[in-house]
């Protein structure tokens, strides 16, 4: 284990026993950032918004994160998209909720030859929806699209997320807690 990793893991372990990140929005997004993948493929939260529901991310073309022709690699698209709209939902249903990453599925659309960004967001009605879908203790599957940009704004990549929600009460994931 890395130094770096180390500090990390001590940090995030004495974090855990003091604080609940999710209310600590900028902390969150300072953590994440020196996550050790995300650091590696320099993956930076620049927005951690729990009032609105959002979340923005962005990721700069470096040596690290390149390709073998010299654009952005496939995997870092997909993990600046990994684990955001489930720390939205977790944090807009709170605890009487199991929220898991189900599925992804990534479109790659165009080259990414600079700086990418990608915006996550939920809106009341959908939290509301969520929560209505499953009033009854049935898991709820919803699907989400994040579309990744680059400094033009064009589009680099569509990433869709399956995420799992369902009341704890009627998960076998009784326990699951933020694991910081």
């Amino acid at each position: 284990m890395s130094q770096s990793a180390k500090i990390f893991n001590s940090a995030r372990q004495q974090l855990k026993r003091r604080v609940s990140l999710m209310q600590h929005p900028k902390l969150l997004a300072k953590l994440v950032s020196l996550y050790p993948p995300y650091l590696g493929a320099r993956v930076q939260v620049d927005a951690v918004d729990f009032a609105q529901h959002r979340v923005c991310v962005s990721m700069p073309l470096s040596p690290l994160n390149k390709n073998i022709v010299g654009t952005q690699f496939g995997g870092s698209l997909y993990s600046m998209t990994d684990p955001f709209m489930m720390f939205l939902l977790m944090d807009a249903l709170g605890d009487d909720y199991v929220v898991w990453d189900k599925a992804a599925c990534i479109d790659f659309i165009k080259a990414g030859t600079s700086r990418v960004f990608a915006e996550f967001h939920l809106t009341d009605d959908e939290i509301a929806k969520v929560r209505a879908l499953a009033s009854d203790g049935r898991a709820v599957f919803r699907e989400y699209t994040i579309t990744i940009t680059d400094e033009a704004g064009d589009t680099v990549a569509t990433v869709k997320k399956t995420v799992y929600v369902r009341l704890r009460a009627f998960s076998k994931s009784k326990n699951q807690t933020v694991a910081w």
